[in-house]
């Protein structure tokens, strides 16, 4: 299997800490590709026609995409039902909490560009804010609802692990952690995994 994209971007990461997680990393070939927001990326326009990372090529030459569906086809394709059990209520509890993720993902990776790739003449604060915002009413129902879920690993916590990840490198202003103690103890503990320190993105 083929997967492209880059370890700086939360969504890839939470794929390739799936792959090891299941056991199927060996499977897993990391293709580089990254992206900007102004240009297309002609050759994963080709494999999906959103042409956003990560895109992952089966074994079978099929495309699938977004993350949230590739990180379940590893667990398919690995025969792993700890991640994402079947039964109801794991299941779609696991399920919210990885959309929850992808939302804080979302508003993050949208911060960056607005912060990073946008000329400064050009920026739009009301914008940012707003992402600013959106990333802190995450973080506090991950802090205030979610603690629960973390001493699990799933879907779900994988995917945060992932994004605070991001959150660490690129938006270190806003100082996630503070008055935030049970996410800040999670991500302390799920980062000495084996799959986060073998996929720590290099900047």
């Amino acid at each position: 299997m083929k997967l492209h994209g880059d370890l700086l971007s939360p969504f890839v990461r939470m794929c390739m800490v799936t792959a090891i997680e299941t056991g199927i990393a060996a499977r897993v070939q990391l293709l580089s590709a990254s992206l900007k927001p102004n240009e297309v990326n002609a050759a994963l326009a080709k494999l999906s026609p959103i042409g956003k990372i990560p895109i992952l090529e089966t074994d079978h030459g099929h495309t699938i995409y977004d993350s949230r569906v590739i990180m379940e086809y590893l667990c398919h394709v690995a025969g792993n039902k700890s991640l994402l059990p079947d039964e109801g209520n794991q299941h779609f509890h696991i399920l919210t909490l990885l959309a929850l993720a992808q939302g804080l993902g979302d508003a993050a990776v949208a911060l960056r560009y607005e912060q990073a790739a946008r000329l400064e003449s050009m920026r739009w604060t009301d914008l940012a804010d707003r992402q600013k915002a959106r990333i802190n009413a995450c973080l506090d129902e991950l802090e205030n609802k979610w603690h629960e879920h973390f001493k699990d690993v799933t879907l779900g916590t994988i995917a945060v692990a992932a994004v605070l990840g991001y959150a660490d490198i690129r938006h270190a202003a806003l100082n996630w952690r503070s008055n935030r103690p049970r996410l800040s103890a999670f991500h302390e503990s799920f980062s000495r995994r084996e799959s986060m320190i073998n996929t720590v993105p290099k900047v």
